[in-house]
């Protein structure tokens, strides 16, 4: 499979561009328009109804300026967009925008409502109808049909003119037929004669041509598709929340160090290797290393995880996070675009531009949708007029096909679920990168795993303490951390920690230090004589070990852990056990794994018998560990397992992951990992928490039944409504608030994945 690659900067210019669409109204307008620009040579676009914007990539030959007139021409506008950057105002402005687009829909929609409702209450209650009603239901139905409908009749006219329908076509051709009828039947008929009275059937009426009005079907379904409208504006906002909020989290200034004093400056004005001051409350201005000072730091909204990290000096911290308790000075490490920040932003907004394989399938019915259902409406006319039911029933039924099949529902199906899920992923520290990552991850049914830095913590750490009966675990750690300390080796400063972290104080001084080459070191220690390392160096100065830490020792090595052996003054003391420790959520990660239907499978370089230890330890059977696997050899077992017919999933962190990373089915990097790993991997953890995987596994196919149950419902409304306008059953204005009410039903089921945890 192919993994889209995601760029950690802007796209060159003259090959990618964002542009922003307005004036789409349904499924069918985006169909057009990205059909239209892929016929051009050298171009490829996909255009988001959702998020009303397109995705283009064009060769050097051809000119943006050229793609945005295409577009023009359809009747649509277009601009260009930049990549999103914390440091500008973008996100607030579309957020306006997306607020004042739901606003303007509002009033029409709360205005045609006041009027429309007395004309569908005269209409439907006869009781009602007093000497010259309809009169009366002409004035207030007018503005409704006419302002109230000025967008689906613009639409319209727009497309008429380029020889294309749309949706827009079926409401504007349907409501002023249904008006045009009625002006005729009231100024030519007998409809406005005084004392006329009409009845109100939830089927076809077969009564009089001439005396009869469909004033409240204009202004109802206007009425109603105004609600469905306004109510998708909406839904749309609160999809793409998520982004805005990402784009929103970023600091707007901060506070230079220069020449000892604080300076106030823009976010945009900082550069690499600036100093920057963040006191308690504010939120860390750009990603970088801390210079000095401790705190700690809430990384919630990033990360999804509600415990604050500790910050202090040499540690990392990202823009965007709150430092909550003490003074931090920070070296800006990157800046703008680049940031951990704005790099997310990006890959969430592309991952709602993008689109699966069921949305394209949607897109390709909705594109022949609706000149299929005008000439089902014209059949149904000449049906209805050749069965001799007369032109008021031919005329009702035609409209209501008209109405009743608008593929609104059909163009929002996915984008709207793809909006919220990525959103949610976001707030929960997974980001997914396209919509194709979906159907991967239904169809995983084997996990890679990774062991150093993924199912473990990738650092040498202190794990046990063996002494003999003559000595105690507090002395052995004090004299044998104090020496360890002095060296430099990785598995020296494992145990040093370890012994620190332990004692809780400060280890002592030391003196006559010496280190012995492959065999540890050897010093002064508050007056004694202090030996660690291999076994060798005690048997080399004629120390034995006594029989209990020569079990111990043995113990360490069937584990695979370094064991580090202590003697002091000449006698051995203890064993120190050293090893990549697990992490600790990683075997309840794996137990999550195995209960989505995922075989686990232990991945590493090292040695067999670390990595069948650490296997057992997490839960993956021993025939599912591959060790000793050389970097450039890990993609030749993630092939294996596919050649096996495994649809495999990799998790991992290295650069040393990344070949394997892509050559996976669906790869998942650890956010805390290289660069080179994120941009292989279709999903990215920020946490770092192996437990995500498992729940980024469970959102990703949430997403994508929501989908399936959207287009479900949107394919199968469409199917078993058509048959039963055409058939005479339902009246045209039922048909309207049916019809967006469908469209309703989809956004809002897509907004129910803003609930998942």
């Amino acid at each position: 499979m192919s993994h889209t690659a995601v760029p950690d900067a802007p796209p060159l210019p003259g090959t990618e561009a964002e542009l922003a669409i307005g004036g789409m109204t349904c499924a069918s307008c985006s169909s057009r328009i990205e059909k239209k620009l892929n016929r051009l040579e050298g171009v490829t676009a996909s255009v988001n109804l959702a998020t009303e914007r397109a995705h283009v990539s064009y060769s050097e030959g051809r000119e943006l300026a050229e793609l945005i007139a295409t577009v023009e021409k359809l009747g649509y506008t277009a601009e260009e967009l930049r990549p999103p950057d914390p440091d500008t105002p973008e996100a607030t402005a579309a957020a306006d925008d997306g607020e004042s687009e739901a606003d303007a829909l509002r009033r029409r929609f709360t205005v045609s409502a006041v009027l429309a409702l007395p004309v569908v209450l005269l209409a439907m209650i006869p009781s009602l109808q007093f000497d010259n009603w309809q009169w009366l239901s002409l004035t207030l139905a007018a503005p409704v049909v006419v302002w109230g409908g000025l967008p689906f009749h613009r639409a319209a006219w727009t497309n008429a003119r380029h020889g294309a329908a749309t949706m827009d076509t079926l409401v504007s051709i349907g409501t002023l037929a249904a008006f045009g009828w009625s002006l005729w039947a009231l100024f030519l008929g007998d409809a406005g004669m005084p004392g006329m009275r009409h009845g109100f059937d939830l089927t076809v009426s077969r009564g009089d041509a001439a005396g009869t009005i469909y004033l409240e079907v204009a202004a109802g379904v206007v009425t109603f598709i105004l609600l469905g409208r306004w109510l998708e504006a909406r839904a749309k906002r609160r999809a793409g929340a998520a982004l805005h909020a990402l784009l929103d989290l970023g600091a707007k200034d901060a506070a230079l160090l220069r020449g000892g004093t604080e300076v106030r400056v823009p976010v945009s004005r900082l550069a690499i290797g600036d100093r920057f001051v963040v006191r308690p409350g504010e939120t860390i201005a750009t990603d970088g290393t801390v210079v000095s000072g401790m705190s700690a730091v809430d990384t919630a909204m990033l990360t999804g995880e509600s415990a604050p990290r500790d910050a202090a000096s040499g540690d990392q911290v990202t823009g965007g996070c709150v430092n909550l308790s003490g003074r931090l000075v920070v070296e800006a490490t990157r800046v703008g675009a680049d940031t951990r920040l704005a790099r997310m932003a990006r890959l969430v907004e592309d991952a709602q531009n993008g689109k699966a394989e069921v949305q394209r399938l949607a897109d390709r019915v909705s594109a022949v949708f609706v000149p299929v259902v005008l000439l089902v409406a014209a059949c149904t006319l000449g049906f209805w007029l050749g069965s001799g039911s007369g032109p008021t029933a031919a005329f009702t039924a035609a409209v209501a096909v008209l109405i009743i099949a608008c593929p609104c529902a059909l163009g929002l199906a996915t984008p709207t679920a793809l909006m919220v899920g990525t959103g949610r992923g976001a707030q929960l520290g997974i980001l997914i990168k396209g919509p194709e990552v979906l159907e991967s991850t239904r169809r995983a049914d084997t996990v890679v795993l990774d062991k150093t830095g993924t199912v473990t913590t990738g650092r040498m750490t202190l794990l046990t303490t063996h002494t003999t009966d003559t000595t105690t675990v507090g002395d052995v750690l004090r004299l044998a951390g104090a020496l360890e300390h002095a060296s430099e080796h990785p598995i020296a400063q494992a145990v040093a920690a370890g012994a620190a972290e332990q004692l809780g104080t400060t280890l002592p001084p030391v003196t006559d230090f010496e280190n012995v080459p492959g065999l540890g070191v050897r010093g002064t220690v508050e007056g004694h004589r202090v030996l660690a390392g291999r076994e060798r160096l005690l048997t080399d100065a004629g120390i034995v070990l006594p029989e209990a830490l020569t079990e111990a020792l043995a113990a360490a090595r069937r584990q695979g852990r370094t064991a580090v052996a202590v003697a002091v003054d000449d006698t051995a003391r203890g064993i120190l056990t050293v090893s990549d420790a697990v992490k600790e959520t990683s075997a309840e990660a794996v137990a999550e794994l195995r209960a989505l239907g995922l075989t686990p499978v232990l991945l590493t370089g090292d040695h067999h018998t670390v990595a069948e230890a650490v296997a057992a330890e997490v839960g993956i059977d021993p025939e599912q560990v591959y060790a000793e696997v050389l970097p450039e050899d890990k993609v030749a077992v993630v092939e294996r397992l596919q050649a096996e017919g495994r649809t495999v999933a990799m998790v991992g962190d290295g650069v040393n992951d990344a070949a394997a990373l892509a050559t996976s089915d669906l790869g998942l990097a650890m956010g805390t990992g290289t660069d080179a790993a994120i941009e292989a991997g279709d999903l990215t953890l920020v946490r770092g928490d192996l437990r995500t995987a498992p729940v980024a596994i469970r959102l990703s196919r949430r997403t994508l039944s929501t989908i399936k149950g959207n287009l479900c419902w949107a394919f199968g409304y469409n199917v078993a409504a058509l048959p039963l306008a055409a058939a005479g059953l339902l009246n045209p204005m039922i048909a309207g608030a049916a019809m967006a009410f469908s469209s309703v039903f989809v956004v809002t089921n897509s907004l129910r994945l803003k609930t998942f945890t």
